[in-house]
């Protein structure tokens, strides 16, 4: 199989679908693998070693998605990507359907194939191509909640861990997942005082057991979370509801309840957020204001650490991109019922049901 990597166009997006390493594995399997001119730069990796890894250097991103079976990428395709989509064609890639009626309307004209990453599904519930990112994101939440808490940056001018004689910060996690779990363990890693919520409780009881004692567990419920909204300096939304859009915990009204320069840290953006008032940004203008409350609400978190963030997800995707530059999708699909529930678009057709519900589009069964 043709297998192309092109340069991300997102704002700041320094990731790349795949490492030199990734590459070597395909090539050894006599597939052809394209990669566009500076793609990895941003990751640290040259083009060098992408041709060592026997791939082909190509200038622009036309010449790849032309020369490609299946493109491999980071994030969704935007605006100027779409007419370089054809029919037949496969992506592999994190796509986020649920919250952008413009990209799913150019991905069903495209007649493409759409493989998420975010919603390949093992049997026991988890998430594995969307795990590794997920883990990066909760570390940089609770990273990006400190930094903002500055008076300089518009926040209340707090230490996340506080001094000696003085309190550490509270830090409100929503959604008990492995976002809201690395979140909350890199916040009381830094000595704040965490809440973390979830609506299962086989869920807080494993989180009660097995995170540090300066992290409590707490039911989610809209009650609870107004009860400590007065007193929290960050929360972190990470909600998740696989392939669907994300419920809003937090209204505009809500907003009053906290103190200004309370820091909200919206990781469920890319799946429409936890928040009434939040809106995507960008890492080069990361943070608005809403209520008194600054809000960082940037849909690709986990591109401010491009190096790490692109080795993580190649761990994960690997295996999956082999199976179906070996196979072809269908069969790979066919073959494996996790990789089968990534598929959200094929042929202008809506194969995946939240995305058909959400937008009020047929939905196909596979």
């Amino acid at each position: 199989m043709k297998v192309g990597i092109p340069k991300e166009f997102k704002n700041n997006e320094n990731r790349v679908g795949m490492t030199p390493a990734g590459v070597a594995e395909l090539t050894r399997r006599g597939h052809e693998v394209f990669v566009q001119h500076t793609a990895g730069e941003g990751s640290g990796f040259p083009d060098d070693e992408y041709i060592k890894a026997r791939a082909s250097i190509l200038p622009t991103a036309a010449d790849v998605y032309r020369e490609a079976d299946m493109i491999v990428k980071v994030k969704e395709p935007i605006e100027p990507e779409y007419k370089l989509v054809r029919k037949g064609q496969l992506l592999f890639t994190y796509f986020h359907f649920a919250c952008e009626r413009e990209l799913t309307d150019a991905m069903l004209k495209s007649g493409a194939v759409c493989l998420a990453y975010e919603t390949v599904q093992l049997p026991n519930g988890s998430l594995p191509l969307l795990q590794p990112m997920s883990e990066v994101a909760g570390r940089m939440a609770a990273l990006n909640g400190a930094y903002y808490l500055q008076k300089t940056k518009g926040g209340k001018g707090k230490l996340i861990s506080g001094v000696p004689g003085v309190n550490p910060t509270r830090v409100l996690v929503l959604g008990g997942g492995v976002v809201g779990e690395a979140a909350a363990r890199m916040a009381a890693g830094m000595g704040a005082e965490v809440t973390i919520t979830d609506i299962s409780l086989p869920r807080l009881r494993q989180l009660d057991l097995e995170t540090p004692a300066n992290v409590h567990t707490l039911y989610s419920s809209e009650h609870n979370i107004r009860q400590l909204l007065p007193t929290v300096d960050i929360v972190v939304g990470s909600v998740l509801v696989p392939g669907d859009k994300t419920p809003h915990l937090i209204t505009r009204e809500m907003l009053r309840l906290m103190e200004p320069g309370t820091v909200l840290v919206d990781v469920a953006i890319d799946q429409g957020g936890c928040f009434e008032t939040s809106r995507p940004t960008t890492h080069s203008d990361p943070v608005y204001t809403e209520e008194g409350i600054l809000h960082y609400c940037v849909a690709n978190i986990p591109g401010a650490v491009p190096n790490t963030s692109t080795l993580a997800l190649t761990n994960a995707t690997l295996r999956y991109a082999i199976a179906l530059a070996d196979k072809g999708w269908q069969q790979a699909c066919k073959d494996d019922p996790a990789l089968a529930k990534g598929l959200n678009i094929v042929d202008g057709k809506v194969v995946f049901k939240a995305v058909a519900d959400v937008f009020n589009l047929p939905y196909h069964p596979l």
